[in-house]
């Protein structure tokens, strides 16, 4: 069952340095420091049921691994993307007959459980409730979107983070140093070069040990790993970004919050980001024109149409031209005042819609085309606005018999609606001063 318990015959670099302790360890202090909440559990023998939750190459599999060492628990692991429920039951007896023979307890590690459908997530449950094994699962998708509730509930959820500088220096050196890493190359990494790896790297201390062994492999013994030859190695590298993942939405989730707090740097840098990750600039421009009705409203209506412009420029020009009109969309979204006013009304709208049914229109705004409709009222008592003073029938009604006549929109004091909202008191104070009134509420 243990689908890592045979060592290849060639061992890749970050295999050969897995840490044989918690103090080996790099990365993930906000956990496994002294003191904290998991290292604690751990040095008491509390072990629970887990999940993982983290980018990739952050030491997921490995921390498992050690928490079975560090608790004396016999550990088993399956894939998502290869097992199924036939799997996991196997796994189940083999926990059993540990229980059984040697007092043991087990910890079941699956890798990528969000992979794993309702049903399989499931088929853990009666044996994590019943402390037949400790599960712990590993992923790199939200578990609040990906995992039932049900197992979420018996699992605490721990929180990986990529790994920084000073964790990614540590490896770097322990491979450079250690026999069982490069050491026997006696291999020198100028700064420059490390921060090209730590770029490349992206807080992925697998990618980052992998890029380097493919670097030593081209490099000669007692030698130096230089930029140059890194730079030929990663060729056009790009950043972790995973379309329709977490990063993916996090990303556009921080510049449409960059727009919306008027960082027009931030706003750019977010863009930039996605771009090097390889998002779809039509994406981008796409979101940017919801951003300016969204955000901006009639408070700057010019937004709307110079967005809608930088996205016909993106689809005629395409990469890396159009983008620029992209950017200047962007930044003038963020510079621009806010108003979400028409956004709120809109969504106020829709609820009352939603809720109330199919009222029926009023005869008075009902179009009259036919003898029988104007027989039947329709259209009978519509007042033309245009022949009203100032161009507005005082007092009108335009809403269903059966709803009060609500207010939606309120303009904020900022832009044009500043304007609008001047324009709409005057028009509410016209009302309430006409005699004329459709119908006594």
């Amino acid at each position: 069952m243990d689908l890592f318990s045979r060592e290849p015959v060639a061992q890749p670099l970050a295999a050969r340095l897995r840490p044989a302790s918690l103090d080996e360890y790099v990365g993930q202090e906000h956990l496994l420091a002294r003191g904290r909440p998991l290292r604690e559990a751990l040095e008491q023998g509390a072990l629970h049921s887990m999940i993982f939750w983290g980018p990739p190459g952050v030491g997921k599999t490995t921390l498992a691994r050690l928490l079975a060492k560090v608790s004396d628990a016999h550990f088993e692991t399956v894939s998502a993307v290869l097992a199924g429920v036939k799997e996991i039951r196997q796994a189940v007896e083999i926990a059993k007959q540990q229980a059984a023979q040697y007092g043991r307890r087990t910890i079941l590690f699956v890798d990528e459980v969000h992979r794993f459908n309702k049903s399989q997530q499931d088929a853990f449950l009666p044996y994590v409730e019943d402390g037949t094994l400790i599960f712990i699962g590993a992923t790199t998708e939200n578990p609040s979107f990906e995992l039932n509730n049900a197992l979420l509930s018996r699992a605490r959820v721990y929180v990986l983070k990529s790994l920084d500088e000073s964790a990614l220096r540590n490896l770097v050196a322990r491979a450079l140093s250690e026999s069982k890493g490069l050491g026997e190359l006696r291999l020198q990494l100028p700064e420059a070069s490390f921060q090209i790896l730590l770029a490349a790297a992206d807080g992925d201390g697998r990618r980052l040990l992998n890029l380097l062994e493919n670097a030593s492999d081209l490099a000669e013994p007692g030698g130096s790993i230089e930029p140059d030859l890194l730079q030929n190695l990663l060729g056009d590298s790009r950043r972790r970004f995973d379309k329709g993942g977490e990063a993916f939405y996090d990303q556009i989730s921080a510049l449409h919050k960059s727009v919306r707090g008027s960082n027009p740097d931030a706003a750019l840098y977010w863009f930039a980001r996605m771009l090097d990750g390889g998002c779809d600039p039509l994406y981008i421009a796409r979101r940017v024109v919801r951003m300016a009705s969204e955000e901006i409203g009639n408070a700057d209506p010019r937004a709307l149409a110079l967005c809608l412009d930088a996205w016909d420029v993106q689809e005629r020009l395409g990469s890396p031209e159009g983008e620029l009109a992209v950017a200047q969309a962007i930044v003038y979204l963020a510079c621009a005042p806010k108003s979400n006013a028409v956004y709120t009304a809109f969504k106020a709208a829709m609820r009352d819609a939603a809720e109330h049914g199919s009222q029926e229109v009023p005869l008075h705004l009902r179009n009259a085309p036919t003898r029988l409709m104007k027989e039947l009222g329709y259209g009978m008592e519509y007042r033309y606005a245009h022949d009203e003073p100032d161009a507005y029938a005082a007092g009108e009604d335009y809403f269903p018999e059966a709803l009060e006549p609500r207010r939606y929109y309120h303009p904020v004091p900022r832009g044009l609606e500043s304007k609008i909202r001047d324009k709409l008191e005057h028009l509410a104070q016209l009302d309430s001063a006409s005699p004329i009134q459709r119908r006594k509420r």
